[in-house]
């Protein structure tokens, strides 16, 4: 299936936590996000490389998980092309005055229950003072604090079955699976699917608890692989919890670390952030049962808390 183009990319998330004071310690102080403003119990963050007003929206919360995803579409025709494919697949919720930093948002649910946001008018950031880079090309400088992260990379998304969700993407967003895992007997357990490109703006994954609606995990890229080392001693350094890394997987060969941030969220730190696909005609990887087994990369094994821990938790 062809690219459309009519997305252009992954544009905010809004992550919800129990324990908003030490996860925006986190992701301010650790992972280095910069804050650009506040409305009732959300912050809103950035990373010192996306161009738009905000990258994360951090939300108080009961529990954790992922409120929303935000899509920023191509033009406002691709908005409105899109917004008619997701009302044909009977999944859209409708149109909504933009948050802060966006203009009019259409939402809808994917088929799992996860919310997302298709956007095309959007406030480019406009830095001053100590934010303001040297290089006129660069949205913002560099903070040089914690890990600072360079942007939000992807989501994954946890689901009940992966398979019908990648379909509509690719059919209602006009995405392209890049690669996936499909076990013996057919099943297709994950897929990592793109909208430009970046090798993959959007994962689900199969939740081995049934569940549907949860969150795998949000990563962040850094600047270099480099970083993702400095990463792990920085969270060392911090109490912030290593589940897993730095090491490298085999399924898109992104340099990583998994950690826990206060509220109970999955952060993956990636690099490189994902691989460049230029073929117009690119043809899905399938890894395989036996091929998974064999660990990540260089041999690591999956730990068992990758196929278990998501948020919000199982009650």
């Amino acid at each position: 299936m062809p690219l459309l183009h009519e997305v252009a990319h992954l544009g905010h998330a809004e992550l919800l936590t129990p324990e908003p004071e030490r996860s925006l310690w986190f992701f301010t102080e650790v992972l280095g996000l910069t804050e650009n403003g506040s409305a009732g119990s959300s912050v809103y963050l950035r990373t010192w490389d996306d161009y738009e007003h905000h990258s994360l929206k951090l939300t108080a919360s009961a529990t954790s998980g992922l409120a929303r995803t935000g899509l920023r579409a191509s033009s406002e025709e691709a908005l409105k092309r899109r917004v008619a494919a997701v009302e044909a697949a009977g999944l859209g919720i409708g149109w909504r005055d933009g948050d802060t930093g966006i203009g009019p948002t259409y939402l809808f649910r994917d088929p799992d229950g996860h919310e997302i946001e298709l956007y095309f008018e959007t406030e480019r950031f406009q830095p001053s003072g100590e934010l303001k880079p040297a290089l006129k090309n660069q949205a913002q400088a560099y903070p040089g604090r914690g890990v600072s992260v360079r942007r939000l990379d992807h989501v994954n998304f946890l689901a009940a079955q992966s398979a019908p969700n990648g379909r509509f993407i690719c059919d209602a967003l006009g995405a392209r699976a890049t690669e996936q895992i499909v076990l013996n007997d057919g099943t297709i357990l994950a897929q990592w699917l793109h909208f430009a490109q970046k090798s993959y703006d959007l994962v689900y994954t199969n939740d081995w608890t049934g569940s549907s609606g949860r969150l795998h995990h949000l990563a962040f890229a850094t600047d270099t692989r480099e970083d993702i080392l400095r990463a792990a001693d920085i969270c060392l350094d911090k109490g912030v919890f290593i589940e897993t890394g730095p090491h490298k997987h085999a399924i898109q060969q992104t340099f990583f670390l998994y950690v826990y941030e206060p509220g109970g969220n999955r952060i993956e730190l990636c690099n490189p952030c994902a691989r460049l696909i230029f073929a117009p005609d690119w043809q899905t990887i399938s890894w395989s049962e036996a091929e998974r087994a064999k660990g990540q990369a260089w041999g690591l094994a999956t730990i068992p808390s990758f196929h278990t821990h998501g948020t919000p938790p199982i009650q």
